[in-house]
């Protein structure tokens, strides 16, 4: 067998790359499913990824076969969670999108935005019942059975107001680009793909 003829047997037992990336494309779109976020729309995020360039809700729905109402939900989603990014420029007078590429920004951005609103939501009850849980516990009319259940709950809040603390710390950092080092780029958070400032929504 000569060199040719090798080479063609050799190439035709490769995938093809648009059945590489689908793999890829499954994968990204089950792993976001797994924080929350609709399969499909891990499979748009994940489409945008690959193309690596803009694209507008028309584009899109070609890709995915959505409904237009269904497609603007999951961009907005996308958006939202700064997981794709609107763009000034549009084309024939449509708005153009286009994926964040840098899995460490994704991170931050999805993960940075989730987390603190769990610290908002949890330290704002924390410091508002405990107050009225001390009260309870100093309270002369407070039954003995009583006052130490209001002190069993009054430790675990401190426990909890404690951790939270320590994650609102960590999103800082997180937000920061400190937990990723000097290497990852992911630092810079004033841009989005490609130099191009986010615009929102």
């Amino acid at each position: 067998m000569d060199k040719e003829s090798a080479g063609a047997a050799g190439s035709s037992v490769l995938p093809e790359r648009r059945e590489l990336r689908e793999k890829v494309i499954e994968a990204i779109a089950t792993t976001m499913d797994l924080y929350g976020v609709n399969h499909s729309f891990g499979q748009l995020y994940g489409i945008m990824y690959f193309e690596d360039r803009p694209m507008t809700l028309e584009e899109m729905k070609d890709y995915m076969n959505m409904s237009k109402s269904n497609m603007s939900y999951a961009v907005r989603s996308l958006t939202e969670s700064q997981m794709i990014y609107k763009l000034d420029e549009k084309k024939d007078r449509r708005d153009q999108y286009v994926a964040e590429t840098d899995f460490f920004r994704t991170f931050r951005n999805f993960f940075g935005a989730k987390l603190q609103r769990e610290v908002d939501v949890m330290l704002a009850s924390i410091r508002e019942v405990t107050p009225d849980l001390s009260a309870i516990v100093l309270a002369r009319q407070t039954t003995p059975e009583e006052r130490e259940q209001a002190l069993r709950d009054l430790h675990k809040l401190q426990h909890a107001e404690q951790y939270y603390r320590w994650l609102q710390d960590f999103v800082d950092r997180l937000q920061g680009g400190e937990i990723f080092g000097t290497e990852t780029g992911a630092e810079d958070n004033s841009e989005a793909p490609g130099g191009r400032k986010p615009e929102t929504e």
